[in-house]
């Protein structure tokens, strides 16, 4: 995607892989910058503080991070401390352990010297896999964005839950890639952009590239997406996933599941844009069975945003006193999404259909 003119990816490597680039989105809004990563602890930093974010993008930097462990010492020994490290940044997106399970895996058999090549390799081809995923995940949804226009109607009005766009992948996004396809063709879009608290990665992120790239949209407090939708005001709903199980299950941004109940009852139809990488098959009940992390209660009870003076600071938006919990994401049970919107095409939110679309995936 194009940020004031000039393609970017999410994530690069940089001087022949010696260290990787990303895009810094805990600046965003306010200033556009990159920051390298030389180590394999920065890049667990850069996972854990949310300096990269979005699940696709997760799993990009941690292949990263385990070329920049050899690059370092390629032993049998590094190669399972960075695992590790890399491993315990953050729980819940499912594309983390894939990727690292892909780079143990490719690694281990190798002797020590082969290691730094393979490494690099293999993150580059998650990379370009999410990218060619990740367009094609456009596609499919660009048809269900046509059949969803209404005569009359001068938009098509989309409601979009925190970030799924290019910033949460290496390229194109999900949630957002359908919506990007139609706008490029011309199709009268316009997204309803959740705020997404806490870290109103709605307004810092989603709003920042839409208008980058030109799209009609306006920004609404979390809380407003169920009135437009009574209101006729929505005319679908996608979002992305951090972990989706074999019985499509979807665990997303906190909030998720009350878009998709209020979708239910207003007879919205309620996508999700799921690329295979993000499908747990190992897992049948999202509600019990996918882990739901916790993040610092600072998030909570503390916003950052650009001031009369025009600094960027960080503001107490609580009294003294009061405690606050932060979960950062919930599931929605199968029942509630209409369809997964895959890199294979639109499958239905159960075990049978993610089977067919998936067969070679469905025992991994």
């Amino acid at each position: 995607m194009k940020v004031d003119g000039k393609p970017y990816r999410t994530i690069w490597p940089i001087d022949d892989g010696r260290a990787v680039r990303v895009i810094d989105q805990t600046k965003l809004p306010f200033e556009f910058c990159t920051l390298d990563l030389c180590t394999v602890a920065d890049a667990a930093i850069a996972i854990k503080t949310m300096i990269v974010r979005g699940a696709p993008l997760i799993g990009a930097t941690a292949a990263y991070g385990m070329m920049l462990a050899m690059r370092n010492d390629s032993s049998d020994n590094n190669l399972a401390a960075a695992y590790k490290l890399l491993l315990a940044t953050r729980p819940t997106a499912v594309n983390l352990a894939w990727a690292l399970g892909r780079a143990r895996d490719v690694l281990t058999p190798l002797p020590s010297p082969g290691r730094i090549t393979a490494a690099f390799e293999l993150a580059k081809e998650i990379c370009d896999s999410d990218v060619i995923a990740n367009a094609s995940i456009g596609d499919h949804g660009l048809e269900l964005i046509r059949k969803a226009r209404r005569p009359g109607r001068d938009r098509i009005n989309i409601l979009t839950h925190c970030n799924a766009g290019w910033l949460a992948t290496v390229d194109w996004g999900t949630a957002l890639a359908p919506i990007y396809k139609a706008h490029d063709q011309g199709l009268p879009v316009h997204v309803w952009v959740d705020e997404t608290r806490p870290r109103n990665q709605g307004a810092a992120l989603t709003a920042w590239e839409l208008n980058k790239h030109g799209v009609p949209h306006t920004l609404i407090a979390d809380n407003a997406g169920g009135h437009l939708m009574q209101h006729g005001e929505v005319d679908l709903c996608i979002v992305g996933t951090d972990r989706t199980t074999s019985t499509g299950d979807v665990c997303n941004k906190v909030g998720t599941y009350l878009k998709a109940l209020a979708a239910h009852a207003s007879g919205v139809p309620f996508y999700v844009a799921a690329p295979s990488s993000s499908i747990d098959w190992s897992l049948k009940d999202g509600v019990n069975e996918i882990p739901i992390e916790t993040r610092n209660a600072r998030e909570v009870t503390h916003l950052s945003g650009r001031g009369i003076d025009g600094r960027v600071q960080e503001f107490q938006i609580t009294g003294e006193g009061t405690s606050a919990l932060n979960i950062a994401f919930d599931v929605t049970p199968s029942k509630y999404v209409t369809g997964l919107i895959t890199e294979r095409g639109v499958c239905e939110a159960n075990q049978n259909s993610l089977a067919t679309h998936f067969p070679d995936m469905k025992d991994v």
